[in-house]
């Protein structure tokens, strides 16, 4: 028998698990058609496209019974990571990741990011669903620039009060760096492909120019601005708004005081690294989420069995890069992905397509 081969009891619990869900997946759905769209799980953008409202449904459906597997990548890499995931565990994961970059080219090449549009489409095509970020530079800079120059480094209260106010300078110049990165985003809507969109990630940590300021004129202030952009200004009603934090501790304060606000994000997320899945990192989101979805944005080394079973709200688990290998063995891996409650993307096209 393979090492990518499930036992026989492995095999019957993860059938049998399947069919569960897919009886209470196809109840659930059977009652929102009867009931209509429940306000609760309608997006926050409220002119959000067919596409963006259906992956909301899902995700919500998902969240409790089962968990997503997803795989970032990148942007020079483009599908490398998802596609040595397949290599180590014989199935593809459930949801692509990629990121638009800020070098010249590259691993992190803004160059590569029409690329990345095109293999988007392709992935979405073969049944995955599509997740974005941008490590962004600061909005003084101009791209392309580096990683310590620009996305670590930091604004001063002077700039950062000029940034989220509209009409000066500096704002009208962050509006252009969007106004880039929608260009792209609407080429995905035009192709009617909802996104899982997390920008500016781990706010409540202190090592991005835009995180760690709390307050209404903190870091909620640039998340809130950069959606009414998005979605008033540009139309983007593809987008499915994620807030994704940092694990608390060390450099990075608690949630509660960077959250934008229920009107501005559809789903929290938070980022744990070094396999520290305090129950509090699950517990402290679950409460601010009040009802909504929550999900691990990205980790380095995957949760356990025995993690899940107490931390059992995780809507999907997106390892980072090359810390599939860094970060864990692959048999560690092939673990995770026999767990019953995993949803690879073989099985997306019962679940969800």
């Amino acid at each position: 028998m393979s090492a990518l081969s499930l036992s026989v009891p492995s095999a019957l619990a993860t059938l049998g698990f399947s069919i569960l869900f897919l009886l209470s997946f196809s109840t659930a759905g059977t009652a929102h058609a009867a009931k209509g769209k429940t306000a609760s799980h309608a997006p926050v953008n409220p002119k959000a496209s067919p596409e963006a409202k259906k992956l909301l449904r899902f995700v919500y459906e998902v969240s409790g019974k089962r968990l997503l597997t997803a795989q970032h990548n990148y942007p020079g890499t483009i599908s490398h990571f998802t596609n040595h995931e397949y290599d180590i565990t014989g199935k593809y994961p459930a949801i692509w990741g990629q990121d638009f970059g800020f070098t010249k080219d590259g691993k992190d090449g803004i160059n590569h990011r029409q690329a990345i549009i095109d293999e988007a489409k392709k992935q979405y095509k073969k049944g995955s669903i599509i997740t974005l970020m941008w490590h962004a530079v600061r909005p003084v800079d101009d791209e392309p620039t580096g990683w310590k120059e620009s996305v670590q480094n930091h604004l001063t209260d002077a700039e950062w009060e000029e940034l989220i106010t509209p009409g000066t300078p500096l704002y009208k110049h962050w509006l252009s760096q969007l106004d880039v990165v929608a260009g792209y985003l609407k080429q995905l809507q035009a192709a009617h492909i909802p996104i899982l969109w997390r920008p500016y990630h781990e706010g409540n940590g202190k090592w991005f120019w835009w995180g760690y300021r709390t307050g209404p004129k903190g870091y909620a202030a640039l998340y809130q601005n950069m959606f009414n952009y998005f979605t008033k200004h540009h139309h983007l009603n593809n987008l499915i708004w994620v807030w994704n934090t940092n694990q608390p501790g060390g450099n990075a304060g608690p949630y509660k005081g960077f959250y934008p606000g229920p009107k501005f994000v559809d789903i929290l997320a938070t980022d744990v690294y070094g396999n520290n899945f305090l129950q509090s990192h699950h517990d402290d989101l679950l409460k601010i989420a009040a009802g909504k979805p929550i999900a691990l944005g990205e980790v380095g080394t995957v949760p356990t069995s025995a993690i899940l079973e107490k931390q059992s709200r995780w809507a999907w688990c997106m390892i980072w890069c090359d810390f599939l290998d860094e970060a864990n063995t692959h048999d560690g891996v092939r673990d995770f992905y026999n767990d019953p409650r995993m949803v690879t993307r073989d099985e997306l096209k019962e679940l969800y397509k």
